[in-house]
């Protein structure tokens, strides 16, 4: 994975990112400040689920696979990230700190990461830039969890309905 530092002028990934949304521009700045471009070629895993999160990433460009582990040894696709300002791997923020899925390149792709411990440190200076971020993540998780709970609603019919004909 090539790293690189980005400078400034590019804050429209994470501007989209539901992470960051409704921060000013200067916080975004100074996200920005703090955040590497990295580039993954296709294939190459990002990290395992139940791994230590230590970074969030931000598509540039290129796509994502989120896998989930079935009994110890079926990687189950869950969804693939492809619009820009997506954003992944935020279970690092919440303690154990361990990442949820696993994530895999699904095409060769241009991510933005940021350390949890650089988004640490920026939140503690700017609170209103921390809050924010926690608010949208809450609002983030919450309407997951809306759809987890749909989901299975559609399961469970099908389910009854097949049970009782």
């Amino acid at each position: 994975m090539g790293r690189n530092q980005v400078h400034g002028g590019d804050l429209m990934p994470l501007s989209l990112s539901f992470l960051f949304k409704g921060l000013s521009e200067s916080q975004l700045q100074r996200l920005t400040a703090a955040v590497n471009e990295i580039q993954v070629p296709k294939g190459q895993w990002l990290f395992q689920e139940g791994t230590i999160g230590d970074r969030v990433y931000v598509i540039k460009s290129g796509a994502v696979e989120m896998l989930t582990k079935v009994n110890g040894e079926y990687e189950l696709p869950i969804k693939i990230i492809r619009s820009r300002g997506g954003c992944f791997g935020t279970s690092a923020l919440v303690p154990p700190h361990q990442y949820s899925l696993s994530a895999k390149c699904a095409e060769d792709a241009s991510l933005l990461e940021i350390s949890l411990e650089d988004l640490e440190k920026i939140s503690v200076e700017d609170s209103a830039l921390g809050c924010a971020i926690m608010k949208n993540l809450a609002q983030h998780l919450l309407d997951r969890l809306k759809e987890t709970r749909q989901e299975l609603k559609i399961h469970f019919n099908t389910l009854f309905r097949s049970m009782h004909t």
